[in-house]
């Protein structure tokens, strides 16, 4: 790439320190690599999400060595409770050797930054309040080399760079360097910036608009089921008065927090013929306004308002991989078509970029290397690509509200048949020692082409 590595600032660059960029940080710091990990907001910051986690993002926690003990601030949750055609079932967490049998529940503003603290303790150098303005490109391969940034202004119009010894005092940060625009340069660079992924934009590789895209909102409200120990899921999201309108595709959550309040929220998918006009906080205020009233999801109990977020499906940003940026994440449409599930892709994808690169980088600069960044892509779509194919197959049913209803109201007497499908949306299968369940789901997955 004619750079000695005297004139690079770092072996990788991530963009973004949510999920999937501090997982790749930490396991390419863990590997010796010398990575730097630009956030363009500072710790703690909030995120849109339900907080709950499936035992996929529980097997990446304890990956990283992360401390997930109740004293710890984790709350454990045994599984799903699932309301639906007119019942109630509770369906536990598969009992796996691939996975764990419990979930957790975390508050984003604290699990991001304590993945972000940890792959700083691996090694991985972390410039928060830094804005990545574009990339740097080889004008002569077209290859990426690096990115260029500047010092995120806070609220009071301070940049990080005027803060930055109210920064270093804090978190013992390096500082976020000159206020003026700066080039940091890399043979590799990682897009974990998100959903809009502006660095994947600007190389070109936009979103597909043939893969499903959902939307979210959420908001807490103070409620004596704070410590409830399930997630629960609420089947039936209607139009209009229940029964008489259309059942949209979709569900609202109640995920207890352990600490007086719920995370109470709804997401929708675009498969649907009223989701262009669809107003999801007015849905989520007609659906709160049927729970029991001893639950407390009343005005009053509110807190904080109500914030939406879009979910990148089924691979919707590709190629993966191409001339020396790699996506994780949202930024690579990785959250799962059947359950809405971000996280836990997000921190996989991390891993897998992360052992990819750090093999890379093992090999001289050139054909060798570039050869065994280019199997990123073909990794994923082995892991995920025929189940991501099942997935957009069931996000088109399911779209149409007749099957939705035929769905509900017939699966929900069935418990084996939910305990399947449970295993089936939630992706929660043994590879090698499962039973027939998971041979069924494996079997499915392998048969469906990966695109």
């Amino acid at each position: 790439m004619g750079r000695t590595r005297t004139d690079q600032d770092a072996d990788v660059i991530v963009v973004g320190a949510g999920p999937s960029g501090a997982t790749a940080a930490y396991h390419l710091a863990r590997a010796g690599v010398n990575v730097l990990l630009l956030e363009k907001t500072a710790f703690p910051r909030e995120k849109v999400c339900g907080d709950g986690l499936t035992p996929r993002a529980v097997k990446e926690l304890i990956a990283m060595g992360i401390d997930i003990s109740p004293e710890a601030g984790w709350l454990r949750n045994h599984g799903l409770r699932v309301y639906g055609g007119g019942m109630r079932l509770e369906l536990p967490w598969p009992d796996l050797a691939e996975y764990p049998s419990y979930g957790l529940v975390r508050k984003r503003t604290d699990f991001d930054e304590i993945l972000a603290r940890q792959a700083q303790k691996a090694g991985a150098r972390l410039l928060e309040q830094t804005t990545v303005t574009g990339p740097l490109v080889d004008e002569r391969t077209g290859r990426v080399i690096g990115v260029t940034a500047r010092p995120t202004r806070r609220r009071d119009g301070r940049s990080a760079d005027e803060r930055r010894g109210d920064d270093q005092g804090r978190r013992g940060n390096e500082a976020a360097g000159p206020a003026e625009e700066r080039t940091y340069r890399a043979p590799v660079v990682v897009a974990a910036d998100g959903n809009s992924s502006r660095l994947s934009v600007a190389v070109g590789r936009n979103r597909r608009e043939d893969r499903p895209m959902g939307v979210a909102v959420r908001t807490y409200f103070t409620s004596p089921r704070h410590d409830d120990e399930w997630l629960e899921s609420w089947l039936e999201l209607w139009d209009g008065p229940p029964g008489r309108s259309n059942l949209l595709p979709g569900y609202g959550w109640i995920f207890g927090m352990g600490d007086g309040t719920s995370n109470i929220g709804l997401g929708l998918l675009n498969t649907s013929k009223g989701f262009a006009t669809a107003d999801l906080r007015s849905l989520l205020r007609t659906w709160l306004a049927s729970t029991p009233r001893e639950w407390e999801f009343t005005e009053e109990n509110q807190v904080g308002p109500v914030r939406g977020a879009a979910l990148p499906m089924g691979f919707n940003r590709q190629p993966h991989y191409r001339d020396g940026l790699l996506l994780v994440g949202d930024a690579g449409g990785m959250v799962n078509p059947m359950n809405g599930e971000g996280i836990a892709y997000a921190m996989e994808s991390g891993l897998l970029a992360a052992e990819v690169i750090a093999q890379a980088l093992a090999r001289p600069a050139g054909p060798a290397r570039e050869r065994a960044l280019s199997a990123y892509p073909a990794t994923l779509k082995e892991r995920y690509g025929g189940y991501y194919t099942l997935g957009r197959i069931f996000v088109k049913l399911i779209g149409r509200p007749e099957v939705m209803k035929l769905a509900t109201r017939h699966g929900m007497p069935h418990p084996v048949l939910m305990r399947f499908v449970l295993k089936l949306l939630a992706n929660l299968t043994d590879p090698r020692r499962g039973d027939a369940m998971d041979r069924i789901i494996n079997a499915m997955c392998k048969v469906a082409p990966a695109a």
